[in-house]
C-alpha cells in the first residue's frame, strides 16, 4: 500500500451501511467488542476471505439493529456481526 497508512476515506465495515462496496486494506482487530480474543478473530476472518485486496460488498443487513450483515467478499457470502466486521478496514 502507498501513501498514508490511515487515510481520511478509509472507514471501518461494521460502520458502513447497506449496499457498501469498497477494497478491503487491513485488519485491526484490537477494539471491536467481540468476544473473540483479537488474534482469534483475525485468524478467522482472514480464512473467511477477509484479506488485504479483496473486494467487499455489504448485501443485507438483520432487521434488529442492522445486525448481522451479510457480506459477500470476493466470491463467497458470508454472514457476520457488525462487532466482528469491526475489524475490517475499507475503502
Amino acid at each position: 500500500m502507498t501513501g498514508d497508512p490511515k487515510s481520511s476515506k478509509d472507514i471501518r465495515l461494521g460502520g458502513a451501511d447497506r449496499g457498501f462496496v469498497g477494497k478491503i486494506l487491513r485488519l485491526e482487530a484490537l477494539v471491536t467488542g467481540s468476544s473473540l480474543s483479537p488474534q482469534e478473530l483475525e485468524q478467522r476472518l482472514v480464512e473467511m476471505g477477509f484479506v488485504e485486496g479483496a473486494r467487499v460488498e455489504i448485501l443485507h443487513e438483520g432487521m434488529i439493529r442492522r445486525d448481522p450483515i451479510a457480506v459477500r467478499v470476493d466470491n463467497n457470502t458470508i454472514a457476520l456481526r457488525r462487532s466482528e466486521a469491526m475489524a475490517v478496514i475499507v475503502e
